[in-house]
């Protein structure tokens, strides 16, 4: 479903390389987990899958489709929520949300099947009719959350997608993470919480200074580094490299 071929990204006339050269795939059926340090490139990753960004080098294709050549037909296969998103204040939820049931051309019958389900699921109901403006920081994260996907995309990109959630509504997300992957769809996940992403994730990618350091499911990774955890596998690659230069 996901798929970067030799990817590089810089900016403007900087020769240093945000993305370099990577290369991954990202199947059907599975939470696919992206992990780094600070720095290591994981939101220019994101911005060029979801086709924010344009890669200098390389190609990226989502569900078959070119992102240079087609960026809308492969953005509406995308649900995707930032890390840090801005919303329009003055609206009420509601009017958020059908904003952007209208954005993807969501039938009406199918937009209220999804709202009235997920306004309910994270108990948003009662502030659905207030101003975005009045919400909390968590209330503001459950709404991204549900405008993001209320066009059910086969593609859930999701950066950071726990911060400012109560433990409720992380439990909930996962779980809906989890469905939507055993539906045949495809969850991209980054987190800097590494437990979590040892627990939830089907395939785990690391990436820092823009490389791919390491990709495969946990069982795969932890028979690589001997039985090691995730967080232990994490900081052994990640330190090796600084070593190594």
């Amino acid at each position: 479903m996901i798929r970067f071929d030799h990817v590089v990204k810089q900016y403007g006339k900087s020769n240093v390389r945000a993305v370099d050269d990577l290369t991954f795939q990202v199947g059907k059926g599975g939470v696919f987990g992206f992990i780094g340090p600070n720095g290591a490139g994981k939101t220019t990753t994101i911005r060029l899958l979801t086709g924010i960004l344009q890669p200098s080098e390389g190609h990226v294709t989502i569900g078959g489709i070119d992102m240079a050549k087609d960026p809308i037909a492969a953005k509406r296969l995308i649900g995707f929520v930032p890390d840090a998103s801005e919303m329009y204040d003055r609206l009420t939820g509601i009017e958020y949300l059908n904003f952007m049931a209208d954005v993807y051309g969501v039938s009406k019958p199918d937009r209220k099947a999804h709202i009235e389900k997920y306004l309910a699921l994270y108990d948003l109901e009662d502030a659905a009719g207030e101003q975005i403006r009045s919400y909390s920081r968590g209330m503001r994260q459950k709404l991204t959350i549900i405008g993001a996907l209320v066009h059910q995309p086969p593609i859930w990109v999701l950066d950071e997608p726990m911060v400012g959630l109560d433990p409720r509504a992380a439990h909930i997300l996962k779980e809906e993470m989890r469905r939507h992957a055993d539906a045949g769809n495809t969850v991209f996940f980054s987190t800097h919480v590494l437990e979590v992403a040892e627990k939830l994730c089907d395939e785990i990618a690391i990436i820092n200074k823009g490389s791919l350091l390491a990709q495969g499911t946990m069982e795969a990774l932890r028979d690589d580094a001997q039985g090691t955890s995730l967080e232990q596998l994490f900081l052994e690659l990640t330190e090796m490299e600084a070593v190594e230069e």
